[in-house]
């Protein structure tokens, strides 16, 4: 892999982790526009950077990382257990169904159940404005959501925050709940791949690693921190569009 491909991959992945745009569906696509193939040193690479979004999401969240905090942690345990039973048991056939005409319908889907969603949103009734204000049962909730992020295109985000809104969280909650919930996830995800592949780490390149690496936290700091900011203001209607135009340019250029 060359040192302008890990920049690439690090800001896409950067971007997209924790926007409800899947990251899985665009680095699919952007590695294929960059004719980079699924080698296990390429996988090993996207481990990487995936590792690195879980360090932003630690850096931006560091507050909650005390014992104090447990009650809120039991309940991301929680919202996790579904989404690593299921995957853990049907990794095989998820695998299977990864293509583009997949990711492109799963991003047209989703992005029609933002707007769906966003036209029925009403502020009244999504009271959960803060973390710790979260039950077990809206845990849970978001948890059985997360599921359908099994699905290429779908987005991990996406999923968690259709879930916490579904679930009664506000907007930001909502999201915010989704970055914590990212932890467990890409934890195990890579920490599977770095078992699997950890042979593909020794053959491949240090500096595009680190590239990657320093390029996806940075990046994906600073993604967190707008995205905030952007849900103070605006909706998910924004995402909602642009998935379903992405989805359309997949399918009649892609597919």
């Amino acid at each position: 892999m060359e040192i302008y491909q890990a920049i690439i991959l690090g800001i896409i992945e950067g971007i997209t982790e924790f926007l409800p745009i899947s990251s899985t569906g665009h680095l699919i696509v952007v590695s294929d526009w960059l004719g980079l193939e699924q080698t296990d040193q390429n996988t090993a690479f996207e481990v990487i950077i995936q590792l690195a979004a879980i360090f932003a999401v630690i850096f931006n969240y560091k507050q909650h990382f005390r014992l104090s905090q447990w009650p809120l942690w039991s309940k991301v345990a929680l919202a996790f257990v579904p989404i690593g039973a299921i995957g853990f048991l049907l990794s095989d056939v998820i695998k299977s169904l990864f293509s583009v005409e997949v990711v492109a319908w799963g991003f047209i889907v989703g992005g029609i159940i933002f707007l769906l969603l966003e036209r029925f949103y009403r502020e009244d009734k999504h009271k959960t404005a803060q973390l710790e204000q979260i039950s077990y049962k809206q845990a849970l909730g978001i948890g059985v959501a997360q599921v359908f992020a099994l699905i290429p295109g779908t987005s991990r985000a996406g999923a968690s925050i259709v879930g916490g809104m579904l679930a009664g969280l506000s907007r930001k909650t909502s999201a915010e709940f989704s970055f914590l919930l990212a932890l467990p996830v890409l934890a195990a995800a890579s920490g599977y791949d770095l078992l699997k592949h950890y042979q593909a780490f020794a053959d491949s390149s240090f500096t595009p690693l680190l590239v990657g690496f320093v390029v996806s936290f940075v990046v994906a700091y600073a993604t967190i921190k707008l995205f905030l900011a952007f849900l103070t203001r605006f909706t998910f209607n924004a995402f909602g569009i642009y998935r379903i135009a992405f989805g359309i340019v997949l399918l009649l250029f892609f597919v």
